[in-house]
């Protein structure tokens, strides 16, 4: 929501899209915080949903396959958001991850040893040559969580500070705390984590296929590293 307000006063021409995961008691309950503040701001928000793409909401899926939430929703969101940024003909798809959300994210590539992944990072991500595949940038990855929260409150946004249930069982949550402690006794560790990572991206790039051309799934034609995508591969645990 804070980069939404951010883009529009700057007078960008936005397109807001959200996903509704199906996560129960939730997403029912944020919703509604970004419907009101696009009716505010006189902008039509498009929704999609896991249950009307998949046939199944999140909960669904974490009760019937045999992964984590957080490997579905990732997966799914990203699939869903490039599928009607497309259909509403956007150029570009600009996701809310902020400083905290970035430099989690680096640790835990790093961790998993995923060099790959560190390599497709930076501001602008999936800096690819296809159509059909929208690029990605992050506005806010500079800006702490923190940071984002006093904007909000001074620019008087309504939002719910409702958790994810699902976070708590998450790998990122561990991360999340190590790094915040490092931070809370040195402070700067997370842009520098960041810069450091934006500094070793293009010498990976050198070295690891991460950018280039896409093959397309086999079974949606969406644009896909691997002969069958990964959202294909998910649907059909359940």
């Amino acid at each position: 929501m804070v980069m939404l307000h951010l883009l529009h006063s700057l007078r960008f021409n936005v397109i807001p899209i959200i996903v509704d995961e199906g996560i129960k008691g939730y997403r029912n309950r944020t919703i509604p915080y970004a419907e009101k503040m696009c009716k505010h701001l006189g902008l039509e928000l498009h929704k999609v949903s896991f249950k009307e793409a998949y046939g199944k909401t999140l909960d669904q899926m974490v009760k019937e396959g045999g992964r984590n939430a957080c490997s579905y929703c990732g997966v799914f969101r990203r699939d869903l958001l490039n599928r009607k940024a497309r259909e509403l003909g956007c150029t570009k798809l600009a996701i809310g991850h902020n400083l905290d959300d970035e430099v989690q994210s680096i640790l835990m590539n790093f961790f998993r040893g995923e060099l790959n992944r560190l390599a497709r990072g930076g501001p602008v991500t999936g800096i690819v040559q296809d159509k059909r595949f929208i690029p990605r940038v992050k506005p806010l990855r500079e800006c702490s969580e923190k940071e984002n929260v006093i904007y909000a409150l001074l620019k008087g946004i309504e939002y719910s500070d409702i958790e994810c249930p699902y976070a708590v069982t998450a790998y990122r949550g561990t991360v999340r705390d190590a790094v915040n402690l490092v931070e809370a006794k040195y402070p700067g560790t997370k842009l520098s984590i960041l810069h450091t990572n934006d500094k070793l991206i293009p010498i990976l790039r050198k070295n690891i296929k991460a950018t280039g051309p896409l093959d397309y799934c086999e079974v949606c034609g969406e644009p896909s590293a691997e002969r069958i995508c990964k959202a294909c591969q998910f649907k059909k645990e359940f």
